[in-house]
């Protein structure tokens, strides 16, 4: 198994043409990437007020806790009936996949950038507010610079789900890794799923390490010093 699945790996037809693993990771980190921008759009604001004023923890925790119990396939499915009858050509299964891989990164992205912004010491609130800063300078120039080891670790995280949950695009017929997975186990290619679950495991990694050199060039030297 192990000689099939390196044999598969090191074949150039396995890499060219549009069912390729090149074609087919450029589709995966492109819904990938989509899926984490929404959900940064989305939980980073909502993180950094409710770090900032300390109003909705309770409400943003449950959310999140909610979140993360979400079946994937199942609200994959019944995004795919609603969606279906007002969407055409490939949107119409795309859209329900992001839908479902924005609901799976909210939750830590938002605990990050909220526990972040919870994190910075009071006493630095009360300098910047006894120089004259209003609440969104604090926000600005104090609280999210602080905050940005924590939320970029939240960035960090989803995107391995993100990664790892994008294979279900394929069971709807959308592209991807997870292509590999469904037409290995229907044509009983074992060394193709195999292959396709190392090249997931692969990617994942190479973007961990991309973002952990963005979240080492974000952050300042004395916050990731900083313990915790």
């Amino acid at each position: 198994m192990i000689e099939l699945t390196w044999q598969w790996l090191t074949d150039p037809g396995s890499w060219t043409g549009p069912g390729g693993i090149l074609a087919q990771t450029g589709t995966h980190l492109r819904i990938s990437l989509v899926s984490l921008l929404l959900a940064a759009a989305v939980a980073v604001p909502v993180g950094l007020y409710i770090g900032h004023t300390g109003r909705g923890r309770w409400l943003a925790i449950n959310l999140a806790g909610a979140f993360r119990a979400i079946p994937s396939l199942g609200v994959l499915f019944i995004a795919i009936m609603l969606l279906l009858p007002r969407l055409r050509g490939e949107l119409a299964f795309e859209a329900p996949v992001v839908i479902v891989l924005v609901l799976l990164a909210v939750p830590p992205i938002l605990s990050g950038t909220y526990a972040g912004v919870e994190s910075v010491d009071p006493a630095a609130r009360d300098a910047a507010r006894g120089v004259g800063m209003t609440g969104t300078q604090v926000l600005r120039q104090v609280e999210l610079p602080a905050a940005l080891p924590l939320l970029l670790s939240g960035v960090r995280s989803a995107m391995m789900q993100i990664i790892a949950t994008a294979t279900i695009a394929a069971v709807v017929g959308v592209g991807g890794l997870g292509r590999f997975l469904i037409d290995g186990q229907a044509a009983r290619r074992y060394e193709e799923m195999a292959g396709g679950a190392l090249t997931v495991a692969a990617l994942a990694l190479v973007v961990d390490l991309v973002l952990a050199g963005v979240q080492r060039l974000a952050v300042s030297p004395g916050l990731r010093a900083r313990p915790g």
